[in-house]
């Protein structure tokens, strides 16, 4: 598939690095072409370089892997996502009373926030529940890592979930876009357990079965 990546930080580059890995064709959509850092990531991954809204046109995937307090901005420059697949990586983080963590939640989402920009795109949210390090290459972890995802369109959940096992994850569908919801603050728990309580960022969630 032809993946179009908006944003190359740390979870944009780490995704390019496992999609490229897996075989897929990837396009960073990004606002100057010309950054070196850019560049380099391009070579790389053997990726194209476009201006975003340029590189989100021939996607059969879009990823959103942008910082949300530049998302919306960023998200409506992009032009018609008529019928795309976009997944949205991204958590509505913010600073509240010295700390970081969610700026909305309970009664909607970063995900259903998004949708309202775009609302002609078939969202899903993922990517959101671990660290870049186990984006970009989880293979030598015991367990496969698990990966939830919510949206409201089942053909965009099934090409989103075969992505998702191409880069080493088990998909497992959390419903609909208003589970978001928990996907958000799950994230956070993540976030926690990195940063906050020392556990260090070489790690992820497994769904382990009783066999």
């Amino acid at each position: 598939m032809k993946i179009g990546i908006v944003g190359t930080g740390n979870v944009g580059g780490a995704l390019a690095k496992a999609c490229s890995r897996a075989g897929h064709h990837i396009v960073l959509g990004v606002r100057n072409p010309t950054d070196p850092k850019v560049a380099a990531l391009a070579r790389e991954v053997k990726a194209e370089v476009k201006m975003a809204a340029e590189a989100v046109q021939g996607a059969d995937i879009v990823v959103l892997a942008l910082p949300w307090s530049a998302a919306e901005d960023a998200v409506r420059a992009l032009g018609d996502l008529n019928g795309k697949i976009v997944i949205d990586c991204m958590n509505p983080l913010a600073m509240q009373n010295g700390k970081l963590g969610l700026d909305r939640g309970f009664s909607t989402s970063g995900g259903e926030t998004l949708a309202s920009w775009i609302p002609e795109a078939r969202i899903v949210k993922t990517l959101n529940q671990v660290g870049a390090e186990m984006m970009a290459d989880n293979a030598d972890l015991p367990h496969r890592p698990v990966m939830f995802m919510a949206g409201n369109d089942r053909a965009a959940k099934e090409a989103v979930s075969a992505l998702l096992s191409d880069i080493g994850f088990e998909p497992l569908d959390a419903g609909d876009l208003t589970k978001a919801r928990l996907l958000e603050p799950y994230g956070m728990v993540w976030i926690n357990q990195a940063l906050a309580q020392g556990k260090g960022r070489n790690w992820a969630f497994a769904a382990i079965s009783r066999t």
